[in-house]
């Protein structure tokens, strides 16, 4: 009887040391020696394991009034909680897969600089979610609460730093320049100054600490949402969608730092908010990220026009064609075979212009280029001896089974109707009218310009032929 009444007080003692355990608070009033006492003494030392595992249970409870590490950081979450934090890190994986795109296509340091960007900042939003912890439940404490709380300082001072240079911003506002440079630098003393708190009070200060490294991010947000906006204002179209972005950023940190300080006790619908606002952002900053490393090639490509690119077409133009249709001369004489030139000669150009508003000849002229590129393919020289005459030269080129020669072929390819965009918003149909004209060379000492010029004369009798007259007013002088 004795035996049964000692194991039930020990019972009850291990009960109630549990409970007081799974509410995270610590029993008053002394119970806690008063009750391992009862049931070392009273029950003998077949119940010292038990009493070895309340000891421990009892010194969990301290540490957590204390502020030391809670059971939420390691390995408690449900499984729906770990289901909407792993699809959300599958989210940034897969949308971080553009970034790491845009880097092999275009290598240039802008592209590796938003990868890295959006590397640091993926890390750190994954880390606040609390999923490596329950994945990896032996990850030591004050590592972690070092990358959790710099990473957000950082990305920010990282935010800034690239908005001032993606915007352009820094250059025409002093006052947006002062506060990127200043802002950067104070936020990376602060993940400086965190990371040091971290490493002295990670043990009894990890909320406070996390606190701080909330209130630093939010400023940090706050002043990047405000270049974006400054930069909208001054024009930059991009930049609206910024302003969206850093919306998305300041609900995904809100939530993130919320979910940590509340020790993962939030609803379901707070986490899917916070993981939705987390891959939109990721959205946002690398489709910015790729349209304007687009833009970017696109001016390079202007300011190409000094070497003898037409920014419409692409296609070498002037004396940067004339060299390489020689090129191709020389080319076919070494290998003693025939050099065919093909002039295109497009002689409603211009018969949209009214219509439709000036530009649109740019339009024409990019599908017509990228109809002859496809047709001929990417070994023949292409090129624009003027607006309104294509230069095709290739090799040993023949007629067709029904007698048709290429330059034929290429007219009735190139004639198919197109949409073209308007000022105005509004689609129109473009039927291009072609004349072509062939010349054939054997010998490398043919002179460029001289049979390109009798080609553009043959497909310009060709026109006439077609029209049944002379056509002296739509024929522009070619360049020479």
């Amino acid at each position: 009887m004795r035996c049964h009444g000692q194991a039930t007080i020990a019972q009850r003692a291990q009960a109630f040391f549990f409970q007081t355990a799974a509410h995270g608070c610590e029993p008053r009033g002394g119970n806690q020696c008063g009750a391992l006492r009862i049931i070392v003494h009273s029950c003998g030392p077949s119940y010292f394991s038990s009493a070895v595992k309340l000891t421990q249970a009892r010194d969990f409870c301290s540490a957590r009034a204390r502020g030391g590490p809670k059971a939420s950081q390691y390995g408690d979450m449900n499984t729906l909680e770990i289901v909407v934090w792993a699809v959300m890190l599958g989210g940034l994986l897969t949308i971080g897969t553009m970034a790491v795109v845009d880097v092999v296509v275009s290598k240039s340091f802008t592209a590796w600089r938003n990868l890295v960007f959006m590397g640091v900042t993926g890390f750190s939003c994954v880390l606040l979610s609390g999923l490596p912890e329950d994945l990896f439940p032996g990850l030591p404490l004050v590592p972690v609460l070092i990358l959790k709380a710099s990473l957000g300082p950082l990305s920010g001072a990282m935010v800034l730093t690239y908005l001032g240079q993606w915007l352009g911003v820094s250059v025409e506002d002093r006052l947006v320049h002062h506060t990127i440079v200043l802002g950067s630098v104070m936020l990376v003393c602060a993940a400086v100054g965190i990371t040091v708190l971290c490493t002295l009070f990670a043990d009894t200060q990890s909320d406070e600490i996390l606190l701080l490294a909330a209130s630093v991010n939010a400023l940090s947000v706050l002043l990047a949402t405000l270049t974006a906006a400054r930069a909208a204002q001054l024009g930059d179209k991009l930049a609206r969608t910024m302003v969206v972005g850093c919306l998305f950023l300041a609900i995904s940190m809100a939530g993130l730092y919320t979910h940590q300080l509340d020790h993962g006790n939030g609803n379901l619908s707070t986490w899917i908010v916070t993981s939705m606002a987390t891959v939109l952002f990721y959205l946002v900053m690398v489709s910015l990220g790729i349209s304007r490393n687009r833009e970017i090639r696109r001016l390079e490509h202007l300011a190409g026009l000094s070497q003898g690119m037409d920014p419409a077409t692409g296609l070498p133009r002037g004396s940067l064609l004339l060299s390489k249709v020689d090129d191709a001369f020389w080319r076919s004489a070494r290998l003693n075979t025939t050099c065919t030139v093909i002039c295109l000669h497009l002689r409603n150009l211009y018969a949209l212009s009214e219509e439709a508003g000036h530009g649109v000849e740019q339009q024409i002229l990019a599908s017509m280029a990228a109809r002859i590129r496809r047709a001929v393919g990417f070994r023949c020289v292409v090129g624009l001896y003027h607006p309104r005459c294509f230069v095709v030269v290739l090799s040993a080129a023949k007629a067709n089974k029904s007698g048709m020669s290429l330059g034929e072929r290429l007219c009735i390819l190139m004639s198919q109707p197109l949409q073209v965009l308007g000022q105005q918003e509004g689609m129109h149909i473009f039927t291009p009218q072609f004349s072509s004209g062939t010349v054939t060379v054997t010998a490398a000492s043919a002179i460029p310009v001289q049979v390109i010029d009798e080609a553009e004369q043959q497909a310009l009798a060709s026109e006439r032929e077609q029209r049944g007259g002379p056509d002296t007013a739509n024929s522009p002088p070619a360049m020479r």
